[in-house]
């Protein structure tokens, strides 16, 4: 059982840059044998008191639900044990794991269950990076059993962030332990690292199944005194054997922006520090991410806590604070901002991973014409929402009101009728989708979502926590103006009429997990307007 498990944590197709095992449906012979799965779990990782795997069978209390916050991105859990409950008929797309815990005799029933993974979803992995396969672990047969032809998949993708992570702070620490004479803030900055690497370390369960493979790394590197002065050859170990394990440290840090600044910002620091040519051009490539990041949130000096930091954050943009930049000056900007990442548009954020070139075109004179905005505008609006309400029931409308994933075909389809039907010009067309990031969001801000596909998407969120008064009547508030505009962005939370619940934003509401909760969940939603790859 617990070899099983093992394998799925290793290998298992990861999302979150790696730091969390994607949606995964175990299915399971009987109750008793899901229970035992779940216990098993339990036992090798308490840090997720119950919530990561939990059993759906026909015992199992309000189990549609835990089906339905299953079904969530975000939502728990993130392992579903199942017995029959979702062998068919069930749709999530993100799920990318399957577990065969009993033997199938049924070759129908076979291919429905392996079609719960290859629901298609866009973004699963990141902006631009698609679900692209899924993996089935077979404990018991099934497709030798069934003569299947199924390639093997390759057993690792790209290192899990918190596994980046760590080996980059080993490196960091390794660099300023390689210091003549380090300064004041090099050596606050080397106690900081050693004081995370050994919290790390202390967090890791030596009941686990993949850290009982290292126990004796773990034991070591789990006292203070190991990280005082270690040698190349213990931090090689501790990267070796340590790094990739799972830690309660891991577990409590879910913000995947701010690790990703992290350790944009580790690098940054590593290049400061030393010299040899990989570390140098980290170093360059980290600060053009860095930089963009801070320029897209100077973009968003709207929101109170960004004003109160606008300061740094455009001297992180420029160039000159680069200038002679210390690792002091790093950490400040690493601390101080990282909670912040999150508040980047994601039609922004495409530049904060692209190396990019700006260049200067000629200098031509040009008259500035004064016209009149609005009236047109208003009026090709109201058209607009007339036709939309008249044509309400086509397809592709009623999709887009009700908040489910639109495809290329959709889009087209839509185009075709505001064209074809509504007479509407590709030029007026055009406009309003450029302005709205795309066809489906600017159709969704004029025709508005439907209110209980609104309330809908705000479900699991609801249900995560007993929320105050106040926090639910701020999500009341978000699902009306999901039903007027279709979509919310980030800054709008920061804006009327959300500052009449709470005039500094939904921080002042809500912990720093549940607002990084909610942006995600209103991402989700602007998402389904675009295109599905």
């Amino acid at each position: 059982m617990d070899k099983v498990l093992e394998v799925l944590m290793r290998e298992g197709r990861r999302v979150a840059g790696g730091d969390r095992l994607g949606k995964t449906i175990v299915f399971a012979k009987n109750n008793a044998h899901a229970e035992f799965i779940a216990d098993r779990f339990n036992v090798n990782y308490p840090e997720f008191a119950g919530q990561f795997a939990r059993v759906l069978t026909y015992k199992t209390e309000y189990v549609q639900n835990l089906i339905g916050t299953f079904s969530k991105t975000d939502g728990s859990p993130r392992i579903a044990i199942s017995v029959d409950m979702l062998d068919t008929g069930i749709d999530v797309p993100d799920v990318v794991n399957l577990v065969f815990f009993k033997p199938v005799y049924s070759k129908t029933k076979y291919w429905q269950m392996i079609g719960r993974g290859t629901r298609l979803r866009p973004d699963l992995y990141g902006p631009g990076a698609d679900k692209e396969d899924f993996m089935i672990f077979d404990a018991c047969g099934n497709i030798e059993f069934f003569n299947a032809e199924m390639t093997d998949a390759a057993a690792s993708q790209v290192e899990p962030l918190h596994q980046r992570s760590f080996k980059a702070r080993i490196g960091l620490l390794r660099a300023l332990d390689s210091l003549a004479s380090p300064h004041e803030s090099q050596m606050a900055l080397r106690l900081s690292l050693a004081t995370r690497l050994h919290d790390t370390v202390v967090g890791m369960n030596h009941g686990n199944f993949l850290v009982r493979k290292h126990l004796r790394q773990a034991e070591h590197f789990a006292t203070a005194s190991a990280w005082l002065i270690p040698t190349a050859v213990d931090l090689d170990a501790a990267a070796e054997h340590l790094s990739g394990l799972p830690s309660s440290v891991h577990a409590l840090d879910t913000d995947e922006d701010a690790k990703r600044f992290d350790l944009l910002a580790l690098r940054a620091q590593l290049g400061v520090v030393s010299l040899e040519p990989e570390d140098v051009d980290a170093f360059a490539h980290a600060r053009v991410r860095l930089q963009a990041i801070a320029e897209a949130l100077g973009e968003q000096r709207n929101i109170p806590v960004i004003k109160q930091n606008l300061e740094l954050i455009q001297a992180v943009a420029s160039d000159e604070w680069w200038d002679g930049v210390t690792v002091g000056m790093l950490e400040l900007m690493r601390l101080r901002l990282r909670a912040l990442v999150r508040l980047v548009e994601k039609t922004k954020q495409a530049i904060v991973y692209t190396d990019f070139e700006d260049t200067l075109g000629e200098f031509e004179s040009a008259e500035v014409r004064i016209v009149t905005p609005g009236v047109d505008r208003e009026r090709f609006r109201e058209k607009l929402l007339a036709f939309l309400r008249e044509h309400q029931d086509q397809v592709v409308l009623h999709k887009l009101r009700m908040g489910r994933q639109l495809t290329a075909l959709d889009l087209a389809e839509l185009e075709r009728i505001l064209t074809e039907t509504g007479g509407f010009s590709p030029a007026e067309i055009a406009a309003g989708a450029t302005e709205a990031n795309g066809l489906g969001l600017f159709i969704r801000s004029v025709a508005g979502m439907d209110r209980g596909a609104a309330s809908q998407a705000l479900d699991a969120f609801v249900s995560s926590a007993a929320l105050t008064a106040n926090q639910l009547a701020f999500v009341t508030l978000i699902i009306e103006q999901l039903t007027q505009r279709g979509a919310v962005a980030t800054g709008l939370l920061y804006e009327a009429p959300f500052t009449d619940y709470a005039p500094h934003g939904p921080d002042e509401l809500f912990t720093d997990a549940q607002v990084t909760n909610l942006i995600d969940v209103l991402r989700q939603v602007a998402a389904t307007a675009a295109v599905a790859s």
